[in-house]
């Protein structure tokens, strides 16, 4: 595997900016969302098990990263809080790549033990975080 420094294509697709895009323009919705009151989403498998589900306190994660408080959103999710870091970490290099029209890092030559290596790096994060949320499924109620 290899980190490669390397200047748009032509007709490349622009992976940074459609990116950037699409997590502001989350972000607008998730803002409007919310300042219009509109009802908070409900978790249908927690409805229907009582358990909480992999994304549980995603939405209350989210209210805390955006006020600053990290300890209380790692703690309602430290997935998805791991997840909030890294967009943001991706949109500011988006955005300084995009507007600086900066050459793009892309990931070369993975090899299938490094793909698999990812595979069961995902997995294993999300088996555990799902073991974090319902060892504190009491916070969920």
């Amino acid at each position: 595997m290899q980190l490669v420094w390397r200047p748009l294509a032509p007709r490349e697709f622009d992976h940074e900016l459609a990116w950037l895009c699409v997590s502001l323009g989350g972000l607008v919705a998730a803002a409007t969302w919310l300042t219009l009151g509109l009802p908070w989403p409900l978790c249908v498998f927690h409805t229907m098990t009582g358990y909480p589900c992999l994304t549980c306190g995603a939405t209350r994660s989210a209210m805390a990263f955006f006020h600053g408080n990290f300890p209380a959103a790692f703690a309602w999710n430290p997935l998805v809080f791991a997840g909030y870091v890294g967009l943001t970490l991706f949109d500011i290099y988006a955005f300084v790549t995009v507007v600086l029209r900066r050459p793009r890092l892309r990931v070369v030559g993975l090899t299938p033990s490094e793909k698999s290596f990812v595979r069961w790096t995902v997995i294993t994060a999300a088996a555990v975080n799902w073991g974090y949320l319902l060892l504190n499924s009491r916070r969920f109620v």
